[in-house]
């Protein structure tokens, strides 16, 4: 059953993709409907992989193994774990609300568009379900190919810029990454298990590989999964690439796509290389400490809407780096709900301000103003996605921001407290800037003659904020509701670098 679901969930966009190809392309309503359709069905059969899953187990589930590359032992290799398992719900929730609110916005190249849009679907959730490091680049790369058209064609005025920053920062990380693998694969070998691509074979071997050679294994993969996070100071394509999209490029980019990076460190850097990741976690710390700070100092004196929510990912996914790199089990815990609140929240962010921009098109701060008085309903949807991202207790993004800062707090490899402190500050400047931009934005006196009659949420609109807010709201209230499937995962991966932290104060 959940191997059937699993395969479902992976291989329906990909056909679907294909199937809009055979659809003339003045056809856009039936373009659309069925793009939307294999999107929301691919979501129904990602849920039936709930009912599968053994929650009280750690090890990968519905494991499919097909021979591909005998050569390299690169295979067909997938499955899930807790931590995998929560990040494709959040792609299949996020991608049909993607597709939705792009009904209005998108009128050139329709056709073109929607094909990308679930190739780019496939090509995430391969990444969350591969079990091969070469089936993993190859879904890591197929990403990046949808991607860098939806910034350039469908984008803002500067899209172009924007797109191949974003493409040239990528494949640098994407080239290192290989070299890894390749390297990774070698190591094996000279291991006496041959060359491979078999992550659960790299897994045992990964631990014994000597310290030097797993530094340079732990930076390949890492600097790729830096980037694509961004952490700081690797961050800069981020903003262009965020600001240039169309809504809902920005809604995957926030919602999907920078998790990829945090899953890889936990899947590759955290499990492959304990040893290295115990002796570099301060140093990672502080970047992902920094990048808070500077993520939310940006963030502040952004006049551009847009702008701003970008800059607050740079923030707030230096909790999830926080967490990851605190090593314990609160702190992984804690990063991998965030990844799931992160990609709600923001993602509902850039909703918001898409609703905005279709209705003005502008996203300057100072052209708003009072805008409840007009759109009631959007001001309660708005204050939701805001609240959630400032980490508002009873709202999901408290949850994830205090098991961080209490693994940060905890961690014995971080050694001080300064870290948790100086990052908790972090969550008190994320209410500042958010709260402010929500009070210029719909409070105060509407005198903008422009914005005397917006139309509240039409009913599209509603499909799209509403199940974010309920989500919010339900993992805000209760959280053990996501956690309790990745639970076993996350005390899986810790228990591999909890013997490294005595030697590592050794020194």
């Amino acid at each position: 059953m959940g191997v059937v679901a699993l395969l479902a969930t992976l291989f329906a966009p990909l056909a679907g993709s294909i199937a809009l190809l055979f659809i003339d392309r003045e056809q856009t309503k039936a373009i659309k409907v069925t793009a939307l359709v294999v999107s929301v069905g691919t979501f129904l059969a990602s849920l039936l992989l709930l009912p599968a899953f053994d929650a009280s187990s750690a090890s990968m589930q519905f494991v499919i193994d097909l021979p591909w590359i005998t050569s390299l032992d690169a295979g067909f290799r997938t499955g899930l774990d807790g931590t995998s398992l929560l990040l494709v719900l959040l792609t299949t929730l996020i991608m049909p609300i993607a597709l939705l609110t792009s009904y209005g916005p998108i009128t050139k190249s329709v056709k073109e568009y929607y094909v990308l849009m679930l190739l780019l679907q496939f090509g995430m959730t391969g990444v969350f379900m591969a079990l091969d490091t070469f089936l993993f680049y190859v879904f890591w790369e197929l990403i990046l190919i949808p991607m860098y058209f939806i910034i350039g064609i469908w984008g803002g005025k500067d899209r172009i810029y924007a797109a191949i920053k974003f493409f040239l920062y990528t494949l640098v990380g994407s080239l290192l990454m290989l070299i890894a693998i390749i390297w990774l694969g070698l190591a094996a070998k000279a291991a006496g298990i041959g060359f491979t691509a078999d992550l659960m074979k790299l897994r045992m071997i990964g631990p014994t590989i000597p310290m030097d050679v797993q530094t340079w294994l732990f930076f390949a993969f890492g600097l790729s999964f830096f980037i694509k996070v961004p952490l700081f100071p690797l961050h800069t394509w981020l903003p262009d690439a965020h600001v240039q999209a169309p809504t809902a490029g920005s809604v995957i980019l926030a919602g999907v796509l920078l998790k990829m990076g945090t899953y890889g460190l936990i899947r590759f850097n955290l499990e492959l290389f304990p040893q290295a990741s115990a002796e570099y976690a301060g140093a990672i710390s502080a970047l992902a400490v920094v990048g808070i700070i500077y993520g939310a100092l940006v963030a502040m004196v952004q006049t551009d809407i847009k702008k701003l929510v970008a800059y607050s990912s740079v923030s707030h996914l230096g909790f999830v780096v926080l967490g990851i790199f605190s090593l314990t089990i609160e702190g992984v815990q804690g990063a991998v709900i965030q990844m799931v609140n992160h990609g709600l929240s923001t993602g509902m962010l850039f909703l918001c301000v898409g609703v905005l921009y279709e209705r003005r098109h502008t996203r300057e701060i100072s052209e708003y103003g009072g805008i409840t008085s007009v759109m009631p309903k959007f001001a309660v949807l708005f204050a939701i996605a805001m609240f959630a991202s400032v980490g508002l207790p009873g709202l999901n993004g408290f949850v994830g921001e205090y098991l961080t800062l209490l693994g940060a707090f905890r961690s014995p490899f971080l050694g001080s407290w300064t870290y948790a402190v100086i990052s908790a500050s972090g969550v008190i400047f994320a209410a500042v800037y958010l709260l402010w931009m929500y009070q210029r934005v719909m409070f105060g006196t509407n005198d903008n003659p422009e914005n005397k009659h917006l139309r509240d949420l039409t009913k599209s609109e509603y499909w799209q904020l509403v199940p974010l807010a309920v989500l919010i709201i339900w993992i805000g209230v209760a959280p053990n509701t996501l956690m309790k499937f990745s639970e076993q995962s996350v005390r899986a991966v810790v228990s591999k670098v909890e013997h490294f932290k005595f030697g590592h104060h050794a020194h």
